[in-house]
């Protein structure tokens, strides 16, 4: 799903085009604090995964610092490249959790990769998907959108199944509903404007 001829440029292009109007929405509503200024205060992100080219631009995770003196709130905007401090592109997140629990990783030493992601690795995010983001606030809120109960125990493939379109769309939107976990500076609407 993640290594597709033309596929992947097209894609990162758009998840950088949402991520850029997630970013200018922030910006826009100034510090949260003391609703000063924010000025632009980016940082290098070195994700892990193999997504070839189609990644070259996303490298920088859009962040701002609000501009009044003893304030300097940092306010980082959600994000649908990167999946809050996991090190991995969410893309290949979703993906790797999604292939995950159709074929479990098993074993310790050379584990099998999903993805070429550690098999370790798949299984803290498949925790991560049925404890820490069905049980918390967001998806306790998120989950009365859908007309029929998502099955928590089979995040995000379950989720990922209620989106209508092509592989690359589903995927987009998914990544746009979650993007407010991706920051805790920042209180996002469960549907930023795109």
């Amino acid at each position: 799903m993640v290594h597709r001829d033309g596929a992947d440029g097209k894609l990162f292009v758009a998840l950088t085009e949402i991520d850029e109007i997630f970013a200018a929405t922030v910006r826009r509503a100034g510090c949260a604090d003391c609703g000063g200024p924010l000025d632009r205060a980016d940082y290098t992100r070195k994700p892990r995964g193999d997504l070839g080219e189609a990644a070259g631009g996303t490298v920088r995770r859009r962040s701002f610092c609000c501009r009044r003196e003893g304030c300097r709130h940092r306010a980082t905007p959600p994000s649908v490249r990167f999946l809050g401090r996991k090190v991995y592109f969410a893309v290949i997140v979703v993906i790797a959790s999604v292939v995950g629990r159709e074929r479990p990783p098993r074993g310790r030493g050379r584990p099998a990769r999903v993805e070429n992601v550690p098999a370790r690795t798949v299984r803290r995010w498949l925790d991560w998907w049925t404890i820490a983001f069905a049980l918390g606030s967001f998806w306790r809120e998120a989950k009365g959108l859908f007309a029929s109960p998502v099955d928590d125990a089979t995040l995000p493939g379950s989720l990922l199944e209620r989106f209508v379109g092509s592989k690359d769309a589903a995927l987009t939107m998914l990544l746009r509903l979650i993007a407010p976990v991706t920051t805790t500076s920042v209180r996002a609407s469960i549907a930023m404007p795109v």
